[in-house]
């Protein structure tokens, strides 16, 4: 790895661009900083779930590394060229879904966002994922990126959904089903 920020701040940014891994330079709202920008956020959403106590192994290791692939992600993201995440990665959290929707009764309704506080979180990481995946599409339209990355990402919405579902069961919960009729005259 590079050299260190022994400052964090160094007005490099302060015309509205940012500096790339590679060292050239894009404006801050470009779409390669949107689309590492908002696989951070995800990073950050799922930091917010794993601070809730309801959230037990396996989920919260696997969120931990999850975590992780995120950072790589946003490394590919940040330097143009370069590719850690594969196939490995994508199938790894296909076990994990698997692992958890096995123990899950079949849906047979849309579940709403809620449950008790870890649930609620993960619907909202699930979320930002899903902006992230358009973040990266978006860029992969422009510029060629590893397209592991991107399937790694749809795959962590279907990830999080599911657990999202495991934790709301947490501590004797239920998720909230959608009931449209409970609200009509």
């Amino acid at each position: 790895m590079g050299n260190r920020l022994s400052k964090i701040y160094t007005r490099t940014g302060d015309k509205g661009t940012t500096g790339l891994g590679d060292g050239s330079r894009v404006d801050k709202d470009s779409l390669r900083v949107e689309a590492y920008g908002t696989t951070d956020e995800l990073n950050s959403v799922i930091g917010m779930v794993l601070s809730e106590a309801t959230v037990t192994e396996p989920v919260q290791g696997w969120l931990l590394e999850i975590q992780h692939d995120l950072f790589d992600i946003g490394a590919e993201l940040c330097v143009p060229g370069h590719k850690v995440i594969t196939e490995a990665f994508v199938q790894r959290l296909e076990q994990h879904i698997d692992a958890m929707n096995s123990e899950l009764p079949y849906l047979k309704e849309f579940i709403l966002p809620g449950g008790n506080r870890a649930a609620t979180t993960c619907h909202l990481a699930r979320t930002v994922c899903r902006r992230s995946e358009r973040r990266v599409l978006s860029l992969s339209k422009a510029e060629p990126i590893n397209e592991w990355g991107l399937k790694y990402l749809n795959r962590l919405s279907d990830f999080l959904f599911v657990a999202a579902r495991v934790l709301a069961r947490a501590d004797g919960g239920e998720e909230v089903m959608w009931n449209r009729k409970r609200f009509e005259s």
